[in-house]
């Protein structure tokens, strides 16, 4: 097999791909670009089955054999290489003789991994670093009880009448939980365990089982080994998306508006992804032990959904939100056409985050933003800002997102605020990465980050037919 750096490696995705893009590729300056990984991105067309057939992997088979090639390759250099990257990226222009010249870009471990497209993802300035709202941690609730809903003995003779044949844990399985945890478990979690390991091997047998265990307490339900803390990092999210997060709670909120806690223990399922939990760090409006579900679209805050575990096992779970917030001015602003029209209009003593779109009219000053306390997020659009300049005004940023060109002006400037902790550089259009990567390896030597490894293979792959 030949190594990931070889031509040879590329040949068939290449290939297909000056047949399926001819037209562009003889441009000047055309190109394709992609990226293969565990999944892949190509500017391939896809044959559309005929209403009521599934996509044949027959109609694909070149396809899935080109790019099979190229991740055998990958997969050899990983091993080799210890890295783990996964994927990479590559542009090529292809001239109509055949010859090509192939760029191929690499993984650093300062790097996050890319939407699809070839281009680089968030660059990680200081390593570690976490959003702001990852780092947050509850707040103290001293005034916070326990609901009156709260029965471990009405729980418990309720599960057992519900499921008789379930075996519990013992208490030894209960205490090693707690040990890994490193928090012990609240009196209504040790019932539930009592009652039901909830320890099920691939058998018919134990499907009913699980079933009958699900319908009696209200929730798919993990074993003792399942149990997990969900804390900010049980919540991982990309630095584009997450840098436009905020920690929001109101005082009347039952649930704390924070990514995680290590007071939310998950311990089920709702069948569809969202994590159902025990929350002992409630809002100012809530109850020690009451039961939330976080959501798996959503990266901040959770649902109530019950009082208590009593409560839910009692059916008498509801629909409340966890967080209804205020008529204070949101922490997080979007300014574009459909949106808050202005920079100004969007400034606020709170604001900490603001993304600058698509908008009507002349280009934004961020004048009205210097001064403001807790701004640590800014992302604008190409051609948005008056004066990219101002931002060295902006001395609490953490995040920064901008275009080739605007970045292009701060470094030029020496501009660049040195107290981000992350970037991010937005291309629109159907840019050669080339630029784009060495734009990000220009940031990170700032920061003395490991850069983006770049290669150039050249080979030729004859006349098309």
């Amino acid at each position: 097999m030949p190594s990931i750096d070889d031509f040879a490696t590329w040949e068939p995705v290449l290939r297909l791909l000056r047949a399926a893009n001819a037209t562009s590729l003889a441009v000047p300056g055309g190109h394709v670009s992609g990226r293969i990984g565990n999944g892949w991105s190509l500017p391939l067309p896809r044959r559309i089955p005929p209403p009521g057939q599934a996509a044949r992997t027959e109609d694909i088979r070149d396809e899935l054999d080109a790019v099979e090639r190229v991740r055998s390759a990958l997969a050899d250099a990983d091993a080799g290489s210890g890295t783990g990257s996964g994927s990479i990226s590559f542009a090529a222009r292809i001239a109509p003789s055949g010859r090509t010249v192939l760029d191929l870009f690499g993984s650093s471990v300062a790097v996050e991994s890319g939407i699809g497209g070839p281009h680089p993802g968030s660059l990680v300035l200081v390593e570690d670093a976490v959003p702001e709202p990852w780092r947050r941690l509850p707040d103290p609730a001293p005034e916070a009880v326990p609901s009156p809903s709260v029965d471990p003995a009405a729980l418990e003779r309720t599960l057992r009448e519900r499921i008789p044949d379930a075996v519990g844990a013992p208490e030894e399985e209960i205490a090693a939980t707690e040990a890994r945890l490193g928090v012990p478990l609240p009196d209504e979690l040790k019932v539930l365990y009592r009652v039901t390991r909830a320890k099920w091997r691939n058998s018919r047998a134990d499907r009913g089982a699980a079933m009958r265990v699900e319908d009696a307490v209200g929730c798919e339900v993990f074993s003792l080994d399942g149990l997990y803390v969900a804390d900010a990092s049980s919540r991982p999210c990309l630095w584009q998306f997450a840098a436009m997060e905020a920690v929001e709670t109101s005082p009347d909120a039952e649930v704390q508006g924070i990514v995680g806690s290590p007071g939310w223990i998950a311990f089920g399922d709702n069948g569809g992804g969202d994590r159902i939990a025990v929350d002992l760090t409630p809002g100012p409006r809530g109850h020690i032990g009451q039961i939330i579900m976080l959501s798996h679209e959503e990266n901040v805050g959770a649902d109530i959904v019950a009082d208590s575990l009593t409560d839910l096992v009692m059916r008498r779970p509801d629909e409340r939100r966890g967080n209804r917030r205020g008529d204070e001015p949101s922490a997080v602003a979007w300014v574009n056409h459909v949106s808050v029209k202005s920079v100004r209009a969007a400034a606020h003593h709170g604001l900490e985050a603001l993304s600058i779109g698509v908008c009507d009219g002349e280009p934004f000053s961020l004048a009205p933003l210097v001064g403001l306390p807790r701004l640590r997020t800014l992302g604008a659009r190409a051609g948005t800002l008056a004066d990219p300049l101002e931002i060295a005004e902006l001395t609490r940023l953490e995040f920064l997102r901008l275009g080739p060109e605007d970045w292009r002006v701060l470094l030029d400037a020496g501009a660049v605020p040195r107290g981000l902790a992350a970037a991010f550089i937005e291309v629109s259009g159907d840019r050669h990465p080339a630029p784009v990567v060495d734009l990000a390896n220009e940031l990170l030597g700032l920061w003395g980050r490991p850069p983006i490894p770049r290669t150039t293979l050249e080979g030729d792959l004859g006349p098309a037919t």
